[in-house]
């Protein structure tokens, strides 16, 4: 991860003519804005699309950019915004791959156990996919980006108790959706 004043050093060298330093930034934060991406909207074919255009933003972007906040801060937002547009233009809802649910490989598992287990994660990213957009972001951040409230507030562009809100709501709705395909 680069240091704060690392992130400035290259901003700086952007913004001053030196286009090729954008390639560190890229390389640095292209991994973390694709898991976040598949985190938001659930397909490999989209993460890459949407990696793609984020990168492209963040060009257009960075002579705005408050040196302020941390650089991934920054990145995260335009992630954000990215995924939303382009869920609001194509009108869908987020689809999750279920040949890509991550499972602990340090565990062995029966067979009926990692059956078990692949459906429950199946289930969990169908659920988080039909939450309203603001509420899926709001909880990716906090439960598998590991995101303070401050921070997500920042992130969305919205008050701090819009945030506990759409998170209290998110979990509300998805032990809601969980339970009552359980009974």
């Amino acid at each position: 991860m680069l240091s704060a004043q690392q992130e400035q050093e290259i901003i700086r060298s952007i913004l001053g003519g030196d286009k090729e330093q954008y390639a560190t930034i890229v390389k640095e934060y292209q991994q973390i804005v694709a898991n976040l991406c598949f985190k938001l909207v659930g397909n490999k074919l989209d993460v890459e699309e949407v990696t793609q255009q984020v990168f492209v933003e963040l060009y257009s972007a960075l002579p705005r950019f408050r040196q302020e906040a941390r650089l991934s801060t920054f990145i995260y937002r335009i992630t954000v915004n990215v995924v939303s547009k382009m869920l609001k233009h194509d009108q869908r809802n987020v689809s999750y791959d279920p040949s890509l649910v991550h499972q602990n490989d340090d565990i062995q598992l029966s067979h009926e156990d990692q059956l078990l287990q692949e459906e429950q994660h199946r289930r969990l990213h169908q659920a988080i996919g039909m939450l309203k957009q603001e509420q899926r972001t709001a909880l990716v951040l906090y439960s598998f980006k590991d995101f303070s409230y401050n921070d997500i507030a920042d992130v969305m562009q919205v008050s701090l108790s819009k945030v506990e809100s759409l998170i209290f709501r998110a979990k509300k709705n998805l032990y809601k959706m969980l339970t009552a395909t359980t009974r």
